[in-house]
């Protein structure tokens, strides 16, 4: 199983990555047009909150079980979530609790 979530933090991390720098390039890297574009319509408004909401449920917890059992490799799933995104962080996370 933890081979399987590497893969998927792996996957979670380019896949995504692949469309942000897509749309910086052709956007001209403007982090606020990014913003203003997730928030286009209520579709898109709502999927961004349902992602910031479980950002931060996961962070809740990596900061819990990582003070807790005192791993702090863990602590790496954070920033791969607020940087890459839930899709890169969850399965990293779940890899090095893993192993």
């Amino acid at each position: 199983m933890k081979w399987l979530f590497l893969a998927l933090a792996v996957w979670g991390s380019i896949h995504p990555m692949y469309y942000f720098i897509s749309w910086f390039n052709a956007n001209e890297y403007s982090l606020m047009a990014m913003v203003d574009a997730w928030h286009v319509n209520a579709a898109t408004s709502g999927l961004v909150w349902d992602l910031t909401i479980a950002a931060v449920a996961l962070t809740v917890w990596v900061f819990y079980e990582t003070v807790t059992r005192r791993d702090w490799l863990r602590l790496l799933a954070i920033p791969a979530t607020f940087c890459i995104g839930v899709s890169c962080g969850l399965p990293l996370y779940l890899y090095l609790r893993m192993r």
